[in-house]
């Protein structure tokens, strides 16, 4: 006999609308929310690396030292980074039980309003930890914002053109991440030193995109169904754990938290090593800044390739084979280049962008992970399986952080490929099957 599905996960009955197939069939809701959706990524690709640009200066000036080597700033900017992973995953998993409840557009909203406001506090910091604490909050709204505005995609654009609005909408994060560069080079070029913390006044111009989203973006049709089929009784965040759910929920988080580990160190720390390896070079102070930017440029600009790169395999392999294709790729250029001594520009112009090539594998968990969930539970699934993966993140950020020996950042780097290779074959494992055939 057929199991009894539980009342918020019960079969449609009517057949789904035909899915457009030219942009001019896209109707104005699908446009509004995939502009909503671009645009939150965009400013979060801002907002997540302006830190990582000037983290070494800012955190200098807040400890009140000139000395480059000094261990303590290491140990801090650790404890900072590591603050704000654990914010993405845990305003993953608020946001994203908020949006479930109270719906995309407006929990959509929330997120761009926190991490907007509390970037910009990050310029008023007089001590390191009034950072973290600021840093940590506007991580609440990224994580948040990731989880929200996926589902909301995934609920309203065409099925078949998922990976390519995965691509997109992570272009939309490395453009921003771009435009914090060229930021950051700017100001350091015609700013006077110790100008770093200004940097994050430019994070309240999201807060603008919060009343356009409240006035234009409506809640998706799947989510009100959804909500009116329960009489507004949602399931718990228990679900999860419960049924063939609990299954997906815990091998996406495996992957998620393995993938994002090396992925965050290998950001975090290759940034530092390319500085200390100018330092090494006796490269003048005043522009090892300006060259970290510009390889970060070159660095995001291939992401944006493999944005594309990652959805052309997932469009003729699957998602699944395609995202373990990229992180094997991930970790085969990560231990390439710091399995031994390089110059900057054999790093900068060579060996780091082809890691940020298949960086391009986070863009297919956009649109990958929310339909694995029912749709009361779309929101809240996937911000906690992608987003508890900052909590192992932030983990390894401390531990690398504390243990690694001074300065010695490339062999530290050689291990993160190993954490890539580990995320590569457990993704063997992850699950193909969606919830998009249940109303709920």
């Amino acid at each position: 006999m057929r199991p009894t599905l539980p009342h918020w996960r019960a079969p449609m009955t009517s057949p789904a609308p035909r899915e457009a197939t030219s942009l001019r069939e896209i109707s104005t809701q699908q446009w509004k929310s995939g502009i909503a959706a671009w645009l939150g990524w965009l400013f979060d690709g801002l907002e997540l690396h302006l830190y990582t640009l000037v983290a070494t200066p800012f955190v200098m000036q807040l400890l009140h030292t000139t000395d480059v080597a000094n261990p303590a700033i290491k140990e801090k900017s650790a404890y900072i980074q590591a603050a704000f992973l654990i914010g993405w995953a845990l305003g993953g998993a608020f946001f994203g039980r908020l949006g479930d409840l109270l719906g995309r557009s407006r929990a959509l909203a929330l997120t761009v309003l926190t991490y907007a406001l509390c970037t910009g506090l990050c310029a008023l910091s007089q001590t390191w930890w009034q950072l973290m604490l600021f840093r940590f909050v506007a991580a609440l709204g990224i994580g948040g914002e990731w989880a929200v505005g996926a589902s909301l995609l995934s609920e309203t654009w065409p099925r078949a053109w998922r990976p390519w609005l995965a691509a997109i909408l992570q272009t939309g994060v490395n453009i921003g991440v771009l435009s914090g560069a060229v930021f950051v080079g700017l100001l350091v070029t015609y700013m006077p030193a110790g100008s770093e913390r200004w940097v994050f006044l430019v994070g309240v111009l999201p807060a603008l995109l919060v009343f356009w989203i409240r006035r234009h973006v409506p809640e998706p049709d799947t989510w009100r169904q959804a909500e009116e089929s329960v009489g507004h009784k949602n399931p718990g965040a228990r679900e999860l754990f419960r049924g063939h759910v609990r299954s997906t929920t815990l091998r996406t988080t495996l992957v998620c938290a393995l993938g994002l580990s090396a992925w965050w160190l290998f950001l975090f720390w290759q940034t530092q090593h390319l500085r200390k390896v100018l330092a090494d070079a006796h490269t003048p102070a005043a522009e090892v800044t300006g060259l970290v930017s510009a390889a970060f440029f070159a660095f995001n600009f291939a992401s944006v390739i493999g944005n594309f790169g990652a959805g052309w395999l997932a469009q003729r392999l699957g998602n699944r084979r395609a995202i373990v294709l990229m992180f094997v790729g991930l970790g085969a250029s990560i231990f390439g280049a710091f399995v031994v001594p390089r110059s900057f520009g054999a790093l900068a112009w060579a060996w780091l962008p082809v890691g940020g090539f298949f960086g391009g594998v986070f863009g297919l968990f956009t649109m990958y992970l929310p339909p694995l969930f029912p749709t009361l539970l779309r929101t809240t699934g996937a911000g906690f399986c992608y987003n508890i993966g900052r909590i192992a993140a932030a983990i390894a950020s401390i531990v690398f952080g504390l243990y690694a020996p001074v300065g010695d950042f490339r062999g530290a780097l050689v291990w993160v490929s190993a954490i890539a290779g580990a995320a590569a074959l457990c993704s063997w494992w992850l699950p193909e099957r969606t919830h998009e055939n249940e109303a709920t």
